[in-house]
């Protein structure tokens, strides 16, 4: 049995060690309460979400004086935080773009959290460092980078923009200037807009750009843009180009944006936090053509990698931009200084105490394997065209944008809605497919989510999940056509 608690001590006797024979059974059971999961994640909800007053209810307590027992809290976890905690890695997820990590990759986090690894500086995690290094050289070979590039795990795609940012920010413009501009198209990520806002850029210093007729940024408008700006007297200086839009998975024209910042001397950074891993799959490789020439990159393991949270990466043409843009020495750090041949990776980012990020990423592709990851990802990809095919074949809905990547927007358009012109009533169109997403939510069979293209309200449906099958798709394409149904017959639009 777990121990009940740590009980009273005496003054001088206090330590938060767990005897071995107590920590072996606590291992035990949260290892079973995890294959539990894993094993039976797809007979469970998809979406569990609980209001703040049950919540408080529930869990709203002052610290306790005296311990609890292990046995206790891991059965509270598990009925009072587990049943309230949707499942992004549910293999009928398909909103936003989902997180499915594996349990080699939880034991690798569990390692590094175990063994409390502090991934900071390279002489307190030599080995630890050498993983993240050998782990980023992985990422820029299949992605065509220099030998001269590297980069560092971060927390996730967010950071890894931002950092691509100061970058771009420190080579190309210098000291802050209020006449310094970004491009972008319309469908970038907000967390460019907060990156940007970050730096003290002020909101008409990030230009957003029209999309084109595939939804990338149109090549032709960021051309007018910036020969306009330039004549003005503002000092263009970044493009930050999507590799896998989060709308709509579409990739912009990388090696034509490419070839515009090289004329003008501009910085190029590619989100790729969603679709740079598909650079595993042949057709990805493809669709991807002209990352290779990007100046810096931002990846997310923990979504075509399939690894656990926290997982983002950042990646520099030069490695050696990321130690100028971010080294800082001060009297308390001597002892670690490091170098060229022993670099800390705190000297690459924003974070000086960090956790090892890299240790459940190398142990889960050593373990795995290429071959099966690019399986993998191939076979998601096939399931969203696989998806739109079903759609298509699905009466009321309408392709918005078409699979790009694994992503596909569409909208429920029920006949009536349509006037004598093909006109719509969009208003109403918005309250119908926003009220068949809630019920889709409430089902708990399956999540998608909404997002605007064009400046419409549309449905997306993102296939990423390792554990999705074809059965999958035709449960959430099924729930959309008879939820459809449904709401445009109570609201008298069928």
């Amino acid at each position: 049995m777990f121990s009940a608690g740590a009980g009273r001590v005496k003054q001088g006797e206090v330590t938060l060690e767990t005897p071995p024979d107590e920590m072996r059974q606590f291992g035990h059971a949260v290892v079973e309460s995890l294959i539990r999961h894993y094993s039976g994640l797809p007979n469970e909800r998809v979406v569990n979400v609980a209001n703040r007053d049950e919540t408080e209810a529930l869990l709203r307590e002052p610290p306790p004086e005296e311990g609890q027992g292990l046995e206790q809290l891991l059965r509270e976890f598990e009925q009072k935080v587990v049943p309230r905690t949707s499942h992004v890695d549910h293999p009928r997820m398909f909103a936003f773009i989902p997180g499915s990590g594996t349990f080699v990759g939880a034991m690798g986090d569990a390692l590094a959290s175990g063994y409390n690894i502090y991934a900071g500086t390279w002489i307190e995690s030599s080995a630890a460092h050498q993983i993240e290094l050998v782990v980023i050289d992985w990422f820029k070979s299949w992605l065509g980078l220099p030998e001269t590039a590297g980069g560092t795990l971060v927390s996730g795609g967010s950071v890894a923009n931002l950092t691509g940012l100061i970058l771009a920010r420190e080579r190309r413009l210098g000291d802050m200037r209020q006449d310094g501009v970004i491009y972008t198209s319309e469908l970038a990520h907000s967390c460019i807009d907060r990156g940007a806002r970050i730096l003290g850029f002020r909101p008409e210093q990030l230009c957003k750009l029209q999309i084109d007729a595939a939804f990338r940024l149109d090549i032709a408008a960021l051309e007018r843009a910036v020969t306009e700006d330039v004549a003005a007297g503002r000092r263009p200086f970044c493009v930050v180009a999507n590799a896998g839009a989060t709308s709509t998975g579409s990739i912009d024209p990388l090696p034509e944006i490419a070839d515009l910042c090289e004329e003008h001397g501009l910085w190029l950074h590619v989100d790729a936090a969603y679709g740079g891993f598909a650079v595993l799959d042949e057709r990805g490789r493809q669709l991807l053509e002209g990352i290779e020439r990007a100046d810096s990159l931002a990846l997310d393991a923990h979504k075509w990698l399939y690894t656990p949270f926290e997982a983002g990466c950042v990646l520099a043409r030069e490695v050696h931009h990321l130690y100028d843009a971010f080294h800082i020495l001060p009297e308390y750090l001597v002892d670690v200084a490091g170098g060229p041949s022993h670099p800390n990776m705190c000297d690459h980012g924003i974070q000086l105490s960090r956790s090892c990020r890299a240790l459940k990423i190398w142990l889960a592709i050593k373990h795995f394997g290429l071959a099966r990851y690019r399986a993998v990802i191939s076979r998601t990809m096939d399931l969203a065209h696989y998806g739109q095919e079903l759609l298509e074949r699905t009466p009321g809905i309408e392709i918005v944008s078409p699979v790009a990547l694994s992503v596909v927007t569409f909208r429920y358009v029920p006949p009536s809605l349509r006037g004598t012109g093909g006109e719509l009533d969009e208003h109403r169109l918005e309250e119908i497919n926003d009220e068949i997403r809630r019920r889709i939510w409430d089902s708990g069979r399956a999540m998608l989510s909404s997002t605007r293209v064009r400046g419409l309200y549309v449905l997306r449906l993102c296939v990423v999940n390792h554990n999705t099958r074809r059965a999958d798709v035709e449960e959430l394409v099924r729930l959309v056509g008879e939820h459809g149904a449904a709401v445009a017959a109570e609201l008298g639009s069928g």
